[in-house]
């Protein structure tokens, strides 16, 4: 059974960085999908950005276009969100999934098969 646990959440300022991960356990994720979501207080759980096995496929929303970067280290069994010029509406807790044996990537949380814990991201003004 796959574990995923997320770091490199924290406060930053408006207009800063952060880089987080997510590293997987428990299974090489060769042909897998992965995707990171985020649940802002209030409201519902969101995509982010999705890449697929290869890194060959890759898909952001639109809030985050140009700004994220989604990135995997299959040798490490890590995949990463970089996230650069950061507004306060980017504040929320930030998940990783993964969406097994595919190809593909999806925007819809409801077919990924396993979630992260989570890890918080606080942008001030």
């Amino acid at each position: 059974q796959v574990q995923l646990v997320e770091s490199g959440g924290g406060l930053v300022q408006a207009g800063g960085s952060l880089r987080l991960s997510c590293a997987a356990s428990g299974r090489t994720l060769s042909r897998d999908a992965m995707g990171w979501f985020r649940q802002a207080p209030g409201k519902e759980r969101e995509f982010v950005a999705a890449i697929s096995w290869s890194s060959g496929r890759i898909r952001y929303a639109d809030s985050v276009k140009g700004r994220f970067t989604i990135s995997r280290d299959n040798a490490k069994n890590t995949v990463y969100l970089q996230m650069n010029s950061l507004k306060p509406e980017d504040t929320a807790v930030y998940y990783c999934a993964v969406h097994l044996y595919t190809w593909s990537i999806t925007m819809d949380p409801n077919v990924y098969d396993a979630w992260g814990q989570g890890t918080l991201v606080t942008v001030s003004s």
